[in-house]
C-alpha cells in the first residue's frame, strides 16, 4: 500500500470531486488520453487559452455557470470544474484578470496547447482541443456556449460548433 499519498487526494494523486473527476474522465476518453494528470494538464491549458481571448466578465459568467454544477463543498479536497476554467494557478490567474483579451489566431491557439499541454506522441491538439471543447459544452448553457462561440476565431469557431 502507497502511504505517500496526500491527504484527501485519491491513490492516482488527483483531488477527488465527482463533477471534476468526470469532466477529467471524458476528457481523457474523448482525447485518448493515459492518464487523468493529462486531461487535467491539456483541460487547463485550453481554458487558459480561452479565458486569455475573453473579457473579464465573459470569464465570469462563464466560472458562475460551472461553480453552480460544483458543490461549494468541494473546496480544498477537490478539483472542481470552476477550479480548472479559473487556473489553479494563483499568479496565472491574476495576471490573466490584469489584462486585455489577447487576439489569438487559430493556428496560435493549436500552437500553444501543442508546446504547452504536454500531449503525448500521436495525440494531435486538435483533438485534444476537441475533448475539452465538447466537454465544456455539455457544462454550459446554450446561452453561455454562444457567448464563448464569439470570441473564437476562424477554424477555433467552426471547432466549438462541430462538437
Amino acid at each position: 500500500m502507497n502511504t505517500n499519498i496526500a491527504p484527501n487526494t485519491t491513490p492516482s494523486g488527483l483531488p477527488p470531486s465527482v463533477q471534476g473527476m468526470e469532466f477529467l474522465e471524458k476528457v481523457q476518453r474523448r482525447a485518448r488520453l493515459e492518464d487523468l494528470y493529462d486531461a487535467r494538464d491539456i483541460s487547463e491549458v485550453v481554458f487558459r487559452t480561452l479565458r486569455d481571448m475573453m473579457p473579464n466578465e465573459v470569464v465570469d459568467r462563464v466560472t458562475e455557470e460551472l461553480q453552480t454544477i460544483t458543490p461549494a463543498t468541494v473546496g480544498d479536497s477537490g478539483v472542481a470544474i470552476a477550479d480548472l476554467w479559473q487556473d489553479t494557478n494563483l499568479l496565472v490567474r491574476w495576471l490573466s484578470r490584469v489584462r486585455a483579451p489577447l487576439d489569438i489566431s487559430p493556428d496560435s491557439f493549436v500552437f500553444r496547447i501543442s508546446q504547452e499541454a504536454g500531449l503525448s506522441q500521436g495525440i494531435a491538439p486538435e483533438d485534444a482541443i476537441a475533448a475539452v471543447f465538447t466537454t465544456l459544452k455539455e457544462c454550459l448553457s446554450p446561452e453561455r456556449v454562444r457567448e464563448v462561440d464569439n470570441y473564437l476565431p476562424g477554424t477555433l469557431r467552426q471547432l466549438w460548433r462541430q462538437v
